[in-house]
């Protein structure tokens, strides 16, 4: 703490001593700053005088540890946006809902319930698969096509010129794929899979037919085995 002496605590005029020494105080504990700042710039304490300021050339997000101004590191002093993180404990989100981004333009969306309830929904464990609120298409073929893993909980439209191919060792269990023959004849469907029943019959097929404006639904057993309903023959 500087130390000078005023005349109105002395009660008479200061001599030239006591001025001078009044400025050396001043100039010995004064806090000396930068030759130029820029606006709204934070100024931090530079070594342990306490008497000099520096710029802060820190970056980014900033954290303090006993007063101290450093860069925090993403991970260790907070959750990067950008990934994935593991929670210790419950997470309450206070908005309206919960967006879940892909990595094109769709997004899955969890709205809160309306009314002032606890409500727990149990999503299926990783094994599971969500499907679909309806039946999405897949597309018109018009030349042969062979089904794809894309398929599953979809529709295969067969088109004019248009035949299916059920592939072996694609699928697995539960997978179904449905077909409609959108012709005004019968198509062929090729069973490449092992073994291909039509539902309610206990004979291998290497081929069925699917009706004019008949729709057939492949249920695959395993990657080798399936069932198809509908109407075939």
């Amino acid at each position: 703490m500087t130390t000078i002496t005023l005349r109105n605590v002395k009660g008479s005029a200061l001599s030239f001593t006591e001025v001078d020494n009044n400025f050396t105080n001043l100039n010995t504990d004064k806090i000396e700053g930068l030759a130029s700042s820029v606006d709204s710039e934070i100024a931090l304490w530079s070594s342990t005088t306490g008497k000099v300021l520096k710029r802060a050339d820190v970056t980014g997000v900033l954290k303090a540890t006993s007063g101290v101004l450093a860069a925090a590191t993403a991970g260790t002093d907070y959750a990067k946006p950008d990934t994935a993180s593991t929670w210790s404990a419950n997470q309450s989100f206070n908005s309206g809902n919960l967006r879940l981004n892909g990595s094109s333009s769709g997004t899955a969306t969890l709205n809160a319930p309306a009314a002032a309830a606890t409500n727990t929904y149990t999503l299926p464990p990783d094994a599971a698969t969500l499907g679909y609120r309806n039946v999405p298409a897949v597309g018109a073929k018009t030349s042969s096509y062979t089904l794809a893993t894309a398929d599953v909980g979809k529709y295969v439209e067969v088109g004019s010129g248009g035949s299916i191919t059920i592939p072996d060792a694609t699928f697995s269990a539960g997978d179904v794929v449905s077909i409609f023959n959108n012709t005004t004849g019968a198509v062929t469907c090729t069973c490449s899979i092992t073994t291909a029943y039509i539902a309610g019959t206990d004979s291998d097929k290497a081929t069925v037919s699917l009706a004019t404006r008949g729709v057939a639904t492949v249920l695959f057993q395993s990657g080798t085995v399936c069932v198809i309903t509908g109407n075939v023959s």
